[in-house]
């Protein structure tokens, strides 16, 4: 498989600073080609989110450069992923959480993070940025947003239609920095040719459909990576347009044979 990637930011029409964070790279491993991506979002409401988003994205980068090629000598595993990742956010909230209380400020990061091999893809996600599967048929959320109005959706005490104005829409209930205890989700699957795969910050996804994400990205439209990051640039704008209040971030990896 081939991965071609693409990567924009916009801290968006309201806010002084761009608190989301991210970062996207193709790698060469003794496993042949592999892709990394994250967005970490840097809580709105709180101090000096961008330190928190930041801080965790150096943290995700210098795993893929010190462990990422001692996984692959081991051989990449459900369980390997989970531990790791798993260890690394609860060092990353303890520290972060640490800097806030020695600082007197409360800050703290979404994080969705993904990792491609040739035949298989490790998500894990800690608060409401989304990864999604695009075909040119359909978009597929993956991750599950832990927010109290999903919770609620998924136990059948609202709906979506609810979710979407509940004044609690925003409300967090886990955020690396800003909790006590952080338990990440994990998702995985295999990969298939002639598949887009979005990473996302909530900001970039509340006023667009997901017709309008397909027809941006679907693997079809994307012939090349200047028409992925003009497209990406054309819903950040349509975003900014309708008045989206959030920072703006999306990364795209299309996989190719």
């Amino acid at each position: 498989m081939e991965f071609v990637i693409a990567a924009k930011t916009d801290k968006g029409i309201v806010k002084d600073t761009n608190q989301d964070s991210l970062t996207v790279k193709r790698i060469n491993t003794t496993q042949g080609e592999m892709a990394f991506a994250a967005i970490c979002d840097g809580m709105g409401g709180l101090a000096m989110g961008e330190v928190a988003s930041a801080t965790f994205i150096r943290a995700l980068e210098d795993w893929v450069m010190t462990e990422l090629p001692k996984l692959c000598q081991m051989g990449i595993t459900e369980n390997e992923i989970m531990n790791q990742w798993g260890q690394l956010v609860t060092d990353y909230n303890n520290r972060i959480e640490e800097f806030g209380a020695r600082n007197g400020i409360r800050l703290g990061t979404t994080a969705v993070v993904m990792l491609m091999t040739q035949n298989r893809y490790w998500i894990m996600n800690v608060g409401d940025s989304r990864a999604y599967k695009i075909t040119d048929d359909s978009v597929k959320q993956l991750t599950r947003d832990q927010t109290f109005v999903a919770r609620e959706v998924e136990a059948g005490r609202m709906t979506e239609e609810e979710a979407k104005v509940d004044k609690r829409r925003n409300v967090l209930l886990q955020c690396i920095g800003a909790s006590e205890s952080v338990y990440p989700d994990f998702f995985f699957d295999e990969i298939g040719a002639n598949e887009t795969y979005m990473l996302c910050s909530d900001g970039f996804r509340h006023t667009i459909t997901e017709d309008e994400i397909r027809e941006a990205f679907a693997p079809q439209v994307l012939e090349n990576q200047t028409v992925m990051n003009n497209n990406a640039e054309k819903l950040i704008a349509l975003n900014k347009s309708r008045m989206e209040r959030d920072n703006i971030s999306v990364v795209l990896i299309s996989v190719r044979e």
